[in-house]
This record gives C-alpha cells, sequence and structure tokens, in this order.
C-alpha cells in the first residue's frame, strides 16, 4: 500500500486517474443498459446483443484511428468533439423509438466517436511517474477501473428496473460527459505532446507484444462479456440480483489488482493469472444458484485486474513513445471486438439454450485465452527489475565537424 500512497502524492496523478476513471463509467452501464433496454422494447435477447456489438465494433474501429489523431490534432481538441458526438447519438438510441436496424445502425455511429479516453490515460501516465512507479501505477488504474464494474452494473439494474431503461442510457451518458470534460480540461492533458509515428497505422501490430495482448485482450474481454450477458438472463428481470453478482465479480478484481498488482512482471505472469480466472469460471458453470455464483466469480475476478495490467505493461515496456497511443487503442480495439463477440455470442446461448450456457460460453473463452497465453509467454517481456517505461523516440542528430 505504500506504494500506491506514493503514487497518489505524485502531482496530476490522483486528478488524471479519478477523472478518467468517471469518463470511461459508461463502459460498466451501456452494455447492461442497452441489453435491457433493446429486450424490453423488442423482445429478443439476441437483438440487444447485436446492438451491444454494434456499439464495440464502431469504437474498435474507430480507436486507431482517433488515437492516430492526438498527435496531428491535440488530444483536447479531438477528445472534446468525439465526447460531444456520441453522448448525443447514443443518448438518442433510448430517447426515440427505432427499430433494431436504425439502432444498429446509429450504435455504430455512436462506438466510432466514443472518445479513446484509455489510449490518451494510458499514454500520459509515463509522463507522469518515474520508471519504478509505472507498472504499479497501471496495476492501480486497472484495479481502479474496477469501480466500474462494481457500482456500474448496481447503479445500471437499479435505474433500468425501478425507474426505466432510457434513464439508464441517459445515466451513462451523463457520467461519459461529465467525466470527460473534468479529464480534457485536466493540466496534464494539455502538457503532454504525442510525436508523429513514422510507421503506418497498423505498423505497431507487426511487434509480438501488441498482436498478442490484442489478441489475448480480445478473449479475454469476450469472457467478462458473456457473463455479464449470462447474469442479466438468470437474474435481471427479476431485481437486482444481477448487479451485485456482477460487482462481486468485479470487487474480486479490485482486491486482485491491489493485492498483486505491485508484484514484478515475468513472461509466464500472464498465464498464472489467468488459470485462476478460468478455474473461478469453470466453477460458476455448475451452478445458477445466486450465492454460488458469487463466490466462484469472485474467485475467477481475483486474476482479472491483474491479468489486464500484465497486457499494458508488456507494450509500454516495449514501444517508442509516439506508438504507445496506438498500440493502446489496438488493445482496447481488441477489448472492444471481445466486448461484442461475447455479447453476440452469449445472446444466442440465451435465446436458444438458456442462461446458463453463457456461462458455459465465458468458461470457453476464459480458457482460450489461457492457453494463449501459455503458447505466447516466450514473446513476453521480463520486467522484473522495473523496467516499464516506453523507448526513447530517437532519429539523427546533426553534428559540426
Amino acid at each position: 500500500m505504500k506504494t500506491y500512497l506514493e503514487l497518489l502524492r505524485v502531482r496530476g496523478v490522483t486528478r488524471v486517474l479519478l477523472s478518467q476513471l468517471l469518463a470511461r463509467f459508461p463502459h460498466g452501464m451501456l452494455s447492461i443498459a442497452f441489453l435491457i433496454h433493446v429486450e424490453q422494447v423488442h423482445h429478443s435477447y439476441a437483438a440487444a446483443g447485436l446492438v451491444v456489438a454494434a456499439i464495440s465494433l464502431g469504437e474498435a474501429i474507430a480507436g486507431p484511428i482517433s488515437s492516430r489523431l492526438m498527435a496531428r490534432w491535440g488530444m483536447r481538441p479531438l477528445l472534446s468533439v468525439m465526447t460531444i458526438v456520441a453522448v448525443i447519438t447514443l443518448s438518442s438510441m433510448a430517447i426515440f423509438p427505432l427499430s433494431v436496424p436504425a439502432l444498429v445502425v446509429l450504435g455504430f455511429i455512436g462506438g466510432c466517436s466514443f472518445p479513446p479516453i484509455q489510449p490518451a490515460v494510458r499514454t500520459i501516465y509515463p509522463k507522469l511517474v518515474p520508471n519504478r512507479l509505472l507498472t504499479p501505477l497501471f496495476s492501480l488504474d486497472a484495479s481502479a477501473q474496477e469501480i466500474i464494474w462494481i457500482v456500474g452494473p448496481v447503479l445500471t439494474t437499479f435505474v433500468a428496473l425501478r425507474v426505466g431503461s432510457v434513464e439508464a442510457v441517459l445515466a451513462a451518458m451523463a457520467f461519459l460527459a461529465a467525466g470527460g470534460l473534468w479529464f480534457i480540461t485536466s493540466p496534464s492533458v494539455g502538457q503532454v505532446r504525442i510525436p508523429m509515428s513514422k510507421r503506418r497505422l497498423g505498423g505497431v501490430l507487426s511487434r509480438p507484444p501488441v498482436i498478442i495482448s490484442t489478441l489475448l485482450g480480445l478473449t479475454l474481454v469476450a469472457c467478462f462479456a458473456a457473463v455479464e450477458a449470462g447474469i442479466i438472463g438468470l437474474f435481471g428481470e427479476d431485481g437486482p440480483e444481477a448487479g451485485w453478482i456482477l460487482a462481486i465479480y468485479a470487487l474480486g478484481s479490485l482486491v486482485g489488482g491491489l493485492a498483486w498488482g505491485h508484484r514484478e512482471i515475468a513472461p509466464w505472469s500472464m498465464t498464472r493469472r489467468l488459470l485462476l480466472v478460468f478455474a473461478g469460471l469453470a466453477a460458476a458453470s455448475l451452478s445458477s444458484d445466486f450465492w454460488w455464483l458469487a463466490v466462484t466469480l469472485f474467485i475467477s475476478g481475483l486474476g482479472v485486474a491483474p491479468a489486464l495490467t500484465v497486457l499494458f505493461a508488456n507494450v509500454s515496456a516495449t514501444m517508442k513513445f509516439s506508438e504507445t497511443a496506438e498500440s493502446y487503442a489496438w488493445i482496447g480495439s481488441g477489448q472492444l471486438i471481445g466486448a461484442g463477440l461475447g455479447s453476440a455470442v452469449a445472446g444466442l446461448c440465451i435465446d436458444h439454450f438458456g442462461a446458463q450456457t453463457a456461462i458455459i460460453a465465458a468458461t470457453l473463452f476464459a480458457l482460450i485465452t489461457a492457453i494463449g497465453a501459455l503458447g505466447t509467454f516466450r514473446w513476453s517481456p521480463d520486467l522484473r527489475g522495473g523496467h516499464g517505461a516506453p523507448l526513447p523516440d530517437t532519429g539523427p542528430v546533426e553534428t559540426i565537424s
């Protein structure tokens, strides 16, 4: 805990951490809000999963492009415009009675306009703290974001079921507007300048840590999305139980991140942490009892934040600073595609085979991720010794002879 307290005393860290957390709150709310909203309006979990998938796909496609544009246009102008467009578009989906195809189209547009807060903040972090505090900061960030998944599901299900699904979506947009404004006006956002990358768009995917982290993030988040949809399918229409179980799942991740996040990262760290995620989900798939799911998902969650820490730390340690924003964006795109894939697969499972099969699908996604980490650990950097900062951008220097 001393390391985390030292981090929070560094100038600018607390505001950046809290503001980006608030701006990213919709990620813990929108999927549930639109799953409930579309299912209530169109009476189909498959349709709801399709709408959520469209939002995720739009954000996934636009993420790497908008992240590169931050270097050209600057963080503040780009984030400001995208935040405004996203709030208007996604709010319209809830306010107006629309067909499923219209919701899919607007969802895709809304996803494309979602501001790249995560790549922006993870690009800022190495400029805020010394090298030895960078991995703990990534861990604190991964742990803190679990507050999104603890409060978000409970708040969303409460508002959706007690007030209305439209209000649940609008609440998420209020978080985006307020958090986005707080983050965008942060001095750190104005001070950090991202150099233009010399690689073409997508060139960073030729680096093993980036493509591996992107693919592992895709299947890992597909697992989370399937769990979310499965739990909503089991409990969502009857009361707040779904929100509580998902909050307990996220609480496990928060505990795991704070407990193990300060540990040094070795090439095999990812595999170990993913095995814990898989073991808990495998147990969860055996029963639909509330308390059984709460306990087993808490155990599974213990490995989530530590695994996400590895994904981002590996990229930070192996890429040039000018390439980190795009690299993080590709990882984010992989995760968003995974969220859409997990929601869509889980929706089909629920409609055709029952809600419990969505948990089984999540278990299979977790197994695929663990096997992938095991098969690629030799390309993972060894970060023991505190070497986690981005590589400097170097170039030819003119000399006088």
